[in-house]
C-alpha cells in the first residue's frame, strides 16, 4: 500500500479535467446499481429498518480469507457493500491514465471517511457506523487529486520511482554510486505491527488476499515487533558484534524473568530487539555501495522503553552502528 500510494503522488500526467470527467461517469454507473439494489448513497440507513427489516442478506462480501485479516469491525456490512461495488467499476474500466489516482482516493476515504479505524496515536477501531456514504468521499479525494495536478502542471517535474524492494537490499534496486541523500522515518524496536496501519487498505484494494501473502509481506520488513518475527529470521547475527545491543537485549529478557512474564510474544522481546538492529546494520552496510561520498542520511527515531520498561537509545545506537 505505501508503495502504491508514493508511486502514484510521483505520477504528474494525468490530465485534472480527464480524471474528473472520469471519476464522474463512474460515479454514475456505481450509483445506478446501488438504486437497483434499493440504495441511495447520499443517505444514511439504519441497517435493521432498511429494506423492511433487511438482514443484511445480499451484501457483497469480502471472501472468507480476506476477512479474516481485517481489524474486526473495521467496516461495517453496508458501507463495505458498497465500496466493493465501487471497486468493481473501477476494476472494469480500461487501463489508463486514472486507475492508480482513483484508486488511491478511495483508500484515503476508506480510512477516514468510510470504514470504523480511528488513530490515536496506535491505529484501532472506533464505535461501528452502521452506514456511511462511500462516494461523496471518494469524490472528494479525486477533486482534491485533480486539484494537486492542476498546480503541479506550473512546475518542472522531476524523474522519480517508486521502488516496492526490502530496505535490507537496495542493490537489487538502486545502482552503485548513485544516492546522494537519504531522509526516512525507520520503524523503532517496539510493539507495532505497521500492516495493521494500512490494513483496511491494503485488503480492500487487493493488495493482500490471505494469510501467506500477509506474512509475505511482513518477511520483507525490518523486524520491529514480535508479530513479525519468523522461525528462519537471522538479522541478529548482524548484530553479534554490537555489545550495547546484546547487553540491552539481555536485560529485557532478565527484567522478562524477573516479572515472571510468560507468554510467548514476551519471551520474543530480546530477540526482536536484536534482530531489529541487526536488520538496520544489514541496511546500512548494504547503502555503502549504492551511496555517494558525501551523501547525507537523516533517519527520524525515538528512544523507546515498549520492551518491559528498559530503555532503548535508538538514535544513538543507529548513529554507532552507522559508524561502523
Amino acid at each position: 500500500m505505501t508503495h502504491f500510494a508514493s508511486a502514484v503522488k510521483v505520477d504528474w500526467t494525468p490530465s485534472p479535467e480527464g480524471l474528473l470527467g472520469h471519476a464522474n461517469e463512474i460515479a454514475q454507473d456505481v450509483r445506478k446499481v446501488l438504486e437497483a439494489d434499493g440504495i441511495d448513497d447520499d443517505r444514511i440507513y439504519d441497517p435493521q429498518s432498511l429494506f423492511g427489516g433487511w438482514n443484511g442478506n445480499g451484501l457483497r462480501v469480502l471472501p472468507e480469507t480476506s476477512r479474516k485479516l481485517l481489524l474486526k469491525n473495521s467496516i461495517s456490512p453496508l458501507p463495505l457493500h458498497k465500496t466493493l461495488v465501487l471497486l468493481d467499476r473501477l476494476d472494469r474500466s480500461a487501463p489508463g491514465p486514472f486507475r492508480g489516482h482513483e484508486r488511491l482516493a478511495l483508500a484515503k476515504a476508506l480510512v477516514s471517511r468510510i470504514g470504523n479505524v480511528r488513530f490515536g496515536p496506535e491505529v484501532g477501531v472506533g464505535p461501528a457506523k452502521p452506514d456511511a456514504p462511500v462516494l461523496s468521499p471518494w469524490l472528494s479525494g479525486v477533486r482534491e487529486i485533480a486539484e494537486d495536478l492542476s498546480e503541479l502542471e506550473k512546475v518542472d517535474g522531476a524523474l522519480a520511482t517508486a521502488h516496492h524492494a526490502d530496505s535490507r537490499s537496495t542493490l537489487g534496486v538502486l545502482e552503485p554510486n548513485s544516492v546522494d541523500a537519504v531522509i526516512t522515518s525507520p520503524p523503532y524496536p517496539n510493539e507495532k505491527d505497521y500492516t495493521r496501519t494500512t490494513r483496511l487498505e491494503t485488503i480492500l484494494l487487493g493488495f493482500v488476499k490471505d494469510r501467506s501473502e500477509l506474512q509475505a509481506l511482513k518477511q520483507g520488513l525490518v523486524r520491529s515487533n514480535t508479530r513479525g518475527v519468523y522461525k528462519g529470521d537471522d538479522d541478529d547475527r548482524w548484530a553479534s558484534g554490537y555489545p550495547e545491543v546484546q547487553r540491552i537485549a539481555e536485560a529485557i529478557e532478565a527484567r522478562r524473568i524477573e516479572l515472571g512474564k510468560t507468554s510467548g510474544f514476551e519471551r520474543l522481546y530480546g530477540r526482536v530487539t536484536k534482530l531489529y538492529f541487526g536488520g538496520m546494520a544489514r541496511h546500512l552496510a548494504d547503502l555503502r555501495r549504492v551511496l555517494r561520498p558525501g551523501a547525507q542520511l537523516a533517519y527520524v527515531v525515538g528512544d523507546q522503553a515498549s520492551y518491559l520498561r528498559v530503555m532503548i537509545r535508538t538514535g544513538q545506537l543507529l548513529g554507532d552502528i552507522a559508524e561502523s
